[in-house]
Order: C-alpha cells, then sequence, then structure tokens
C-alpha cells in the first residue's frame, strides 16, 4: 500500500495498532495502517450468513455462497446465539401441535406400540405426558 500523505511506494513495517498492520513511510515518515484487514467479513455479509442460517440452511452451504469457511460461519452464529435473549414464557403450554409428526413416526421401522410419544420437560426432567398422533382426514 503507497503511503496516503505522499504516494510513494518505499515504506517499512512499523507494529501492529489493533490488529493491523501498521506502515512508516520512508521519504515522508508518515505512520499509517491498512484500511481493512483482507479477511475480514463486512457486516452485510455477517447479517446475510444470519438470515440464512435462520431461514433453515446450513453451515456448509451459508459458507460456500458467501465464500466462507463453514467454521466461520458457525462462530459467527454461535457468537449471536450467546448475546440473544430468547423470548421466555412462564405459563405453561396447554396445547402443542407437532406438524407431520404421525409422518416421521409411521416410518419408523422399529415402533414401540403405536403412535405415541413421550414428552419430556427438559427444565424440571419430568415427564409432561404421552402424546398420541390424531390424523385430520378432508370430508
Amino acid at each position: 500500500m503507497d503511503c496516503p500523505r505522499c504516494n510513494s511506494a518505499d515504506h517499512c513495517k512499523a507494529g501492529m495498532v489493533q490488529g493491523r498492520q501498521r506502515h512508516k513511510c520512508k521519504d515522508c515518515g508518515y505512520h499509517y495502517t491498512v484500511v481493512q484487514k483482507s479477511d475480514v467479513k463486512s457486516t452485510e455479509v455477517r447479517r446475510m450468513a444470519l438470515e440464512m442460517y435462520l431461514e433453515g440452511l446450513n453451515y456448509r452451504i451459508i459458507g460456500n455462497l458467501l465464500q466462507v469457511s463453514y467454521g466461520t460461519v458457525y462462530q459467527w452464529i454461535r457468537k449471536w446465539g450467546k448475546q440473544a435473549e430468547l423470548p421466555r414464557r412462564n405459563a405453561p403450554a396447554k396445547v402443542v401441535e407437532l406438524d407431520k409428526l404421525h409422518h416421521y413416526i409411521g416410518t419408523k421401522k422399529y415402533s414401540a406400540g403405536g403412535h405415541n410419544l413421550l414428552l419430556i420437560d427438559m427444565g424440571s426432567d419430568s415427564s409432561l405426558m404421552s402424546a398420541g398422533v390424531k390424523t385430520y382426514t378432508k370430508k
């Protein structure tokens, strides 16, 4: 990178500032840093990664589309997940709707007698109920 003051290409490295390489111009003595590291993605790219993840894409697909490693995408998502506060509901749920659960359970090779599923409250480690699958037919 040429000196922003005198446009000289004669420079040397002069340390690091906030993770960026600092340079010193040998002609005018001006210290300057590179504007942005080449491997840093913009906030727009990071936001697009989050939006794609929320739409259901996995880390590898997002990484391929945005041309970053899937590990980087994973770190971005994990960082945002730690910062986000999820809405909490104090009242217990009375009705739980599980879409297409009957299809999932019905396709299992081994079933334990019928199409029932035991729902467990992970917070208190207690069994809530045994839920049966109710199928609806068009009339």
